[in-house]
């Protein structure tokens, strides 16, 4: 069974996306902020983090930063809500190992689902 870190500082947007992912057939753990993530990350090793961008305190992209000098390889559905973000965190992203697709939210599921599975087929 595939590991799944969900990421996001809205509790019925991460625990929606960890329902959506659990029905699926996936381990999937459920997070609000990045400390939690990154010791999860440590302590479990996913093999797929979903991870909003905008949070208070720690951001997406300083959870990648430290997701990179952890030298996980883990691929990242990055997750934002706020259009105006998305040039700046892709052409951030776009420097990081990690395999990453980004989401405006609202999204629907099946096009986070489907992404999940390429991701996954890839790293395996």
């Amino acid at each position: 069974m595939k590991r799944v870190l969900v990421i996001d500082d809205e509790p019925i947007t991460a625990d929606t996306l960890g329902l959506i992912f659990r029905k699926r057939g996936f381990d999937t753990h459920v997070v609000y902020n990045v400390d939690a993530a990154l010791d999860y990350v440590r302590e479990s090793h996913p093999q797929l983090i979903l991870c909003d961008i905008t949070m208070p305190g720690r951001d997406g992209l300083e959870f990648m930063v430290e997701l990179t000098r952890m030298n996980s390889a883990c691929p990242v559905i990055v997750l934002t809500g706020y259009i105006t973000n998305l040039p700046p965190v892709r052409e951030q992203i776009r420097k990081m190992p990690q395999s990453t697709h980004v989401f405006l939210k609202p999204c629907p599921p099946e096009e986070i689902l489907r992404e999940a599975a390429r991701m996954l087929s890839v790293a395996s």
